[in-house]
């Protein structure tokens, strides 16, 4: 028995796409349902037939979630195979400013807990105090205490008599450390973001301590935007190279 060339090696089926990552056929063919992947032809039996483009594309995005996520790498391909590049470089570059924003505020965490935690204990502080004890504390007027709080910064609770604001120390905690970054100039939903992460941490000490593997992700996501990048110049050059054949986006 001789075996059958197929009359265009240049083709590939869902399961051939699908191997390569990992895949099921099935996920293949919702991608191009989806629109991540181009629109394939289908033979006269109505089976699709996917190409080198479409090999090209599926590497582009499968390489791109672990850095710009799953939806924003869906627009990304969709805006490609429109022929959108203008958009899918806008999504893009929204990815690289929410990270050069989330290193901005890792620099700022690290810096506020090195001073927090190089400076003298201070006494502890073991009953809430109101909002004008606090302002003059920090040498600010109460408003300001609102306008954090406004942003997200700061949440104090109502005392159940006077229905006024009442600060825990761990709220005049986050407020000493809220008034070192806004000296340094942070914006406010920067501080916000920090003083989130010193919640989750419990305190600016076990914080110290979680740093490194914070910088670690974000490195980390970093690269996997150079190699989304790299994945998907791969697949642009594809689809302007005229060894594509016949194949057209639209």
């Amino acid at each position: 028995m001789t075996a059958t060339k197929p009359s265009n090696p240049g083709v590939r089926r869902p399961v051939d796409l699908a191997r390569r990552h990992g895949l099921s056929a099935q996920a293949v063919r919702n991608y191009e349902r989806d629109g991540v992947l181009p629109p394939a032809e289908r033979s006269p039996t109505g089976y699709r037939r996917f190409t080198e483009v479409h090999a090209t594309a599926l590497s582009a995005y499968l390489a791109l979630i672990a850095g710009h996520g799953y939806a924003a790498s869906g627009d990304i391909m969709r805006a490609v195979n429109r022929g959108d590049i203008d958009a899918a470089l806008r999504t893009i570059d929204h990815s690289h400013a929410l990270l050069q924003r989330d290193r901005e505020t890792l620099d700022a965490v690290e810096a506020a807990v090195a001073t927090l935690t190089g400076s003298p204990p201070q006494p502890q502080r073991r009953t809430a105090v109101p909002i004008s004890v606090l302002a003059h504390r920090l040498g600010v007027r109460p408003a300001t205490l609102r306008k954090w709080e406004r942003a997200g910064i700061l949440r104090p609770v109502r005392d159940a008599a006077t229905g006024y604001r009442v600060y825990s120390p761990d709220d005049v905690r986050d407020a000493e450390l809220a008034h070192l970054l806004r000296r340094g100039g942070y914006r406010l939903d920067h501080i916000a973001g920090v003083l989130r992460r010193v919640r989750e941490a419990g305190g600016a000490e076990p914080l110290a301590a979680s740093l490194r593997q914070w910088r670690d992700q974000l490195t980390a996501r970093g690269r996997a935007l150079l190699t989304g990048a790299a994945r998907l110049a791969d697949h642009i050059e594809t689809l302007d190279s005229p060894a594509r054949g016949a194949f057209r986006i639209g």
